[in-house]
């Protein structure tokens, strides 16, 4: 584990020197899942990291996603962080692979999420989608694809097809562990 120190501190600037060391004991993790803080605690820490998000989004707009497929990991990793139910969401691009949206379309349980296709080419219709990637998070921390993500993979990949919307990429989120579809040679 890294020295807590330097962490302790940008704490401390956040919250205040007492109340950093009151709920800070080990992990950040911990930190931001902890439903024992105090409300205003816990509206600061929420605060904190949707202002990362948006920092996050705002790099992932200026050029073609791509581009950068660090940085759409590394979004969606802080995005699906602590997250107790598995979420499917979807990246609208424009065509030429410009984020037009990120958007969480359906909300599951711990073990999977019910996806409507219809939905999704819905909402890239109407937001005149080119390409999408799609992503979900694996509440278990691991981020091996199952057997139904294969295969809302290939239903969503068909439907969207129909209506000349590619699927670019499947992404599934495990802890800090993103696994690519394309990349497993899976799309």
């Amino acid at each position: 584990m890294k020295d807590p120190e330097p962490t302790l501190h940008l704490i401390s600037l956040l919250l205040g020197k007492r109340a950093a060391k009151r709920v800070y004991h080990r992990t950040l993790t911990e930190l931001f899942l902890d439903d024992t803080l105090p409300d205003d605690v816990k509206l600061r820490l929420r605060a904190s990291r949707e202002l990362v998000q948006r920092w996050m989004l705002e790099d992932l707009r200026r050029s073609p996603v791509l581009q950068n497929p660090r940085a759409v990991r590394d979004y969606l990793t802080v995005h699906y962080a602590g997250q107790e139910r598995e979420v499917f969401g979807c990246l609208f691009l424009d065509n030429r692979h410009r984020l037009i949206a990120v958007e969480e379309m359906f909300l599951g349980t711990v073990d999977g999420a019910s996806v409507h296709p219809r939905e999704v080419v819905k909402r890239a219709l109407k937001l005149n989608a080119a390409a999408v990637i799609l992503a979900h998070n694996h509440p278990s921390g691991v981020a091996e694809p199952s057997q139904a993500d294969e295969l809302i993979t290939t239903r969503l990949r068909d439907a969207l097809a129909l209506v000349d919307i590619r699927v670019l990429d499947h992404l599934v989120v495990g802890g800090a562990t993103v696994t690519s579809f394309v990349e497993r040679g899976l799309i």
